[in-house]
């Protein structure tokens, strides 16, 4: 029997990572990451509970001053809130 393929997409749109905030502490049960990141003419806020295996909620804007709002409330409190280097295009291996 032949594969069959469906065409889904025309392009790939690909989101790029502004920011990143990390609330300084270590441990899955502590650590929490915002990250601001855009794709095309979206503004896109995860809020991220546990580190990289942990729970995110997603929030989705059409500009940058709504994003921005949210990130202030959600950095709102009692956290030492660090800003980290987002990551560049195609990783570390490039720098």
């Amino acid at each position: 029997m032949p594969t069959r393929f469906v065409h889904l997409f025309d392009k790939v749109l690909v989101m790029e990572q502004r920011k990143h905030w990390w609330n300084g502490k270590w441990g899955r049960l502590a650590r929490r990451d915002v990250f601001l990141r855009v794709n095309a003419d979206r503004w896109h806020v995860e809020q991220r509970a546990g580190g990289s295996e942990g729970v995110s909620q997603f929030y989705e804007y059409s500009s940058i001053e709504e994003a921005e709002e949210t990130i202030r409330a959600l950095l709102h409190g009692t956290d030492t809130w660090r800003e980290l280097s987002p990551r560049p295009p195609g990783g570390w291996g490039g720098v």
